[in-house]
């Protein structure tokens, strides 16, 4: 072969995340929403999570209210989402499933959840390389719940057990599941990693026999910390204002790590200015190191805080998702590694 015609794994990553920027379904771009806030191309298969009303939700009355913040939707959708009543999973079904599945949980400080920069575009990117995605719509704990600090918790712990329970129609290995988070996407997830089996809700069917710990995770830029160091709009979001010390420990995952919390992927940029890396990712980083377990970190020089996928581009950050599936693969998910 000549060598004007090789191209490395960087070069190829970098043409198809260039095409994510751009829009990896350029149908779904210069689209209008419709009454619920959706788009024609959105999927239209959705899973409600509780079958009557969510814990803690006899005062809760709210209807989910989509906002699109990008001025110009012809180059690409950016819609987040708030008064949650009714959390959901959509689910994205790749072409070639590979046996593994993933439960995203998007960003948004715990007062917004953000539905396609760190959600539908994820999804869609892992979808090409055969991922099952389910794309969590998380309820919000400031919106009335009881128990605030329990929701997002309950909320995933119910999508994994869901999603275990119809393994076989989503046609992926009921072992092979795990979850990703952005943000406070993060703490939803980091808080399943290591409390997966917390008693936050009680059982409402069948489902709920079964096992809701991740067999993986990917953290991307993570609030972890509720103590010095926090997100302050995320810990005032979840715990609210003046919370007791014991409650600040409880939600501060860089403390519970156990001997069974499963394989993590880690990754941050240096500059992140929203939440402090080393308090967050790299204090969660030290805690699974220092309990022997399977861990990886990536520390990007420059990507700020909230890139995902496409506000990587031409960033350091840019090569994250290769590396992750690089690293789901050596832990023995979708596939082999090379």
């Amino acid at each position: 072969m000549k060598t004007e015609e090789r191209m490395d794994r960087r070069t190829i990553l970098g043409l198809g995340l260039g095409a994510l920027a751009a829009g990896l379904a350029p149908r779904a771009l210069a689209e209008e929403m419709n009454a619920a806030g959706l788009l024609s191309t959105d999927p239209s298969e959705t899973v409600k999570l509780w079958p009557k009303l969510p814990p803690g939700g006899r005062k809760v009355r709210l209807k989910a209210r989509i906002v699109e913040r990008s001025i110009d939707t012809s180059a690409f959708h950016d819609r987040c989402v708030d008064r949650v009543g009714t959390p959901l999973l959509t689910v994205f079904r790749p072409e070639k499933p590979n046996g593994a599945g993933i439960v995203i949980a998007p960003g948004g400080g715990y007062v917004r959840i953000v539905l396609d920069k760190e959600g539908f575009e994820t999804a869609r990117f892992l979808n090409a390389a055969g991922f099952t995605c389910f794309v969590l719509r998380y309820r919000l704990p400031g919106e009335g719940w009881e128990n605030r600090q329990d929701v997002p918790l309950q909320d995933v712990q119910r999508a994994m057990r869901l999603i275990r329970r119809n393994a076989k129609k989503y046609a992926i290995d009921p072992e092979a599941l795990g979850v990703m988070g952005f943000s406070a996407g993060g703490h939803v997830a980091c808080s399943l990693v290591t409390g997966y089996d917390r008693p936050v809700y009680k059982p409402v069917d069948a489902a709920d026999t079964l096992s809701a710990r991740p067999a993986y995770s990917c953290l991307m830029y993570p609030v972890v910390t509720m103590g010095e160091g926090c997100h302050q709009g995320s810990r005032d979001a979840l715990l609210g204002a003046n919370p007791a010390n014991d409650a600040i420990a409880a939600c501060s995952v860089e403390r519970t790590v156990r001997a069974d919390t499963p394989p993590c992927f880690i990754a941050y940029a240096a500059d992140d200015t929203a939440v402090p890396p080393v308090a967050n990712g790299l204090a969660l980083f030290e805690a699974l190191v220092a309990a022997k377990l399977k861990t990886e970190l990536h520390a990007f020089e420059a990507g700020g805080h909230g890139f995902g996928i496409r506000l990587a581009a031409g960033k350091p950050c840019v090569v994250w998702p290769d590396l992750f599936l690089t690293w789901a693969k050596s832990q023995g998910f979708a596939g082999k590694a090379g």
